[in-house]
């Protein structure tokens, strides 16, 4: 018998149930809902996350299903309100906790990399795990790129957020987990691919076992210094194929929930 999956939001065995959330608003006829633009900004146009992408294109995002899921997430409802107005710069920002949303130039670069893995160039990507949600962002760019999204936040005040700033978007492909992002999530595998938004000095082995054959793995990982490189590993059938690309500087990957 399949086993059923968790639907939205999902949480680990263990871990406290989330408070009820409020009724999240009726979707419109004919597709997904919108979320309201913050009063005041006009920064819902489509016109300034074109430029954006634009921008995105000129740095060498060649990925056409990525520029259009970079286009088609609203950023600026993933930031605090004061910070509205630099959603669309290519800088992280401050989401509470100690916590960071990542430039936009490198969620792009991580997709474009997630779809270059073999399982994704023959029938594209199916499951997805996200470990590090923070407030969400990725995870709706995600949405746009794999079939099922599942993502893991160990800070119980983030992935709140996140629920909170999702739910408008109403994206059913995508589930929320509370828990431990090391451990991975078995109930969710083989993971066509798995993408980090922490950094530590080895990538846990539960990401390993979790990723299907032909999948591929991209992640921030230290390096002697204490610098951070962002590392690609794709499963063969004989074995695991690493290669170490650019710098990267992320948040470090710790074990446990709070």
């Amino acid at each position: 018998m399949q086993q059923r999956r968790p639907g939205f939001p999902a949480r680990l065995p263990g871990t406290a149930a989330p408070a009820p959330a409020r009724p999240a608003p009726a979707a419109p006829a004919g597709g997904r809902s919108q979320a309201p633009s913050p009063s005041g900004v006009g920064l819902d146009s489509a016109a300034v996350r074109a430029r954006m992408v634009q921008k995105l294109a000129a740095g060498g995002i060649t990925s056409t299903a990525v520029l259009q899921a970079m286009g088609a997430v609203q950023r600026h409802q993933f930031v605090d309100s004061a910070l509205v107005n630099q959603a669309y710069e290519d800088t992280s920002l401050p989401i509470g906790l100690g916590q960071t949303i990542s430039k936009p130039n490198v969620v792009a670069r991580m997709c474009e990399l997630l779809l270059g893995a073999e399982i994704a160039r023959s029938g594209g990507l199916g499951r997805v795990l996200e470990v590090g949600t923070g407030c969400g962002y990725q995870a709706a760019v995600l949405s746009h790129l794999a079939r099922e999204v599942y993502t893991l936040e160990r800070l119980r005040g983030l992935h709140d957020k996140a629920r909170s700033n999702l739910r408008p978007f109403r994206l059913a492909n995508v589930h929320l987990l509370f828990g431990d992002g090391m451990l991975g999530y078995a109930k969710g595998a083989p993971y066509a691919a798995i993408i980090a938004a922490a950094g530590g000095d080895a990538v846990p082995q539960a990401w390993c076992e979790q990723l299907a054959v032909g999948g591929r793995l991209v992640a921030p990982m230290a390096v002697s210094g204490g610098q951070q490189m962002l590392l690609v590993i794709d499963k063969t059938p004989h074995g695991l194929k690493q290669n170490v690309l650019e710098p990267v500087h992320f948040v470090p990957l710790k074990s446990g929930v709070a």
